[in-house]
């Protein structure tokens, strides 16, 4: 399994998708913004991060960014209520490996989330 960094400014949403990540056998770590997870990606070395898109200081697009900046190989998955194909076109540009819309159902996350961890990428839902 693997080991996930969520970045979210939501602490329900992290609890939530905690929840269904530690269910499936991943092991997970959080950030509530986007200079903690600069951190923790520095220092956890993740295999994959889950990104809100809308957080104060540093939104999830920055985020990636500066992640794939850091490490080429970085797989990501943007995780939002946010469904404008806009927002879908900087995720792909980004390098984004999926796009899930909020709220999230196990079945939707796990499916992006095997997707990207398998190198490939995951449809939007």
């Amino acid at each position: 399994m693997a080991k996930i960094l969520i970045v979210d400014d939501s602490n329900l949403a992290r609890r939530t998708t905690r929840k269904i990540l530690e269910e499936a056998g991943h092991t997970v770590v959080d950030a509530e913004d986007g200079f903690t997870a600069l951190e923790r990606y520095f220092i956890e070395k993740p295999n994959l991060v889950m990104l809100d898109v809308t957080m104060r200081e540093m939104d999830g697009i920055e985020v990636l960014g500066r992640l794939r900046q850091m490490d080429a190989n970085c797989q990501a998955i943007i995780v939002t209520a946010d469904i404008q194909s806009s927002t879908r076109q900087m995720a792909a540009d980004g390098g984004a490996a999926g796009f899930v819309v909020k709220p999230v159902t196990s079945a939707s996350l796990l499916a992006a989330v095997e997707t990207a961890l398998q190198g490939g990428i995951a449809p939007c839902n």
